[in-house]
């Protein structure tokens, strides 16, 4: 086992872990904020688990999971955004509780959960589909255009389950007010896709005639 990235990825989800439970439970004033801890149960332990597994039989991929380190400005701008996003998110969804704005029943809070498991199944199939798959817009060397399973049907299903993880988080959390921030994850994605896609078709062979067999981007035939 490598220690050095045992040790980063260890301190990268403890730090998580601590972030996540700072914006929600200081905003709410309270521990009793109990839509936050269900949000932290079906967030961080399948992460753990994921990561844990990723760890013994793929490291080289742990590893890429863990750059967050883009090159380019236009994804520095992206991973700006979607980290104030986040922010305002979880704040709201705190101050939501504390002040009872308007909370979604209980019922709702663990149907949101529900679909947010199933975009963690969607991860994973993605990240077992894809050896190639890197945080940061990039041609890797000797990489190859996946086009079976998820692939097949869509040509980013990462964004797809991410889009049903984001958008379920903030039901979970029983704010609307979050949901409606976080819909801004939409045109955020958006644009990532339109440079990722400039960066896959200019390095990466094959692509572009990758793009004429799956239509869709993100959500069939709609997207």
């Amino acid at each position: 086992m490598n220690s050095r990235l045992f040790i980063q990825a260890v301190t990268r989800f403890l730090a998580g872990l601590l972030l996540v439970g700072l914006l929600l439970f200081v905003t709410a004033g309270s521990f009793a904020y109990w839509q936050a801890w269900l949000l932290i149960i079906i967030l961080f332990i399948p992460m753990f688990i994921a990561g844990l597994i990723m760890l013994v039989k793929s490291p080289d991929l742990l590893r890429k999971r863990l750059n967050v380190k883009e090159e380019q400005t236009e994804q520095k701008t992206v991973i700006l955004f979607s980290g104030l996003m986040f922010l305002a998110a979880f704040i709201l969804a705190g101050l939501n509780y504390r002040f009872a704005w308007f909370i979604l029943p209980g019922e709702v809070s663990f149907a949101a959960a529900v679909v947010f498991l199933l975009g963690y199944v969607l991860y994973a199939e993605v990240l077992r589909e894809n050896a190639y798959l890197s945080r940061t817009v990039e041609v890797q060397e000797n990489q190859k255009v996946i086009d079976t399973g998820l692939y097949g049907i869509v040509r980013h299903p990462m964004y797809m389950s991410t889009l049903l993880l984001f958008l379920a988080m903030p039901i979970v959390l029983g704010s609307v007010i979050s949901f409606v921030i976080m819909l801004a994850y939409i045109p955020i994605i958006a644009r990532r896709i339109r440079n990722e896609e400039l960066v896959l078709e200019k390095g990466l062979e094959g692509y572009r005639e990758y793009k004429q067999r799956v239509r869709y981007k993100v959500i069939p035939f709609v997207w």
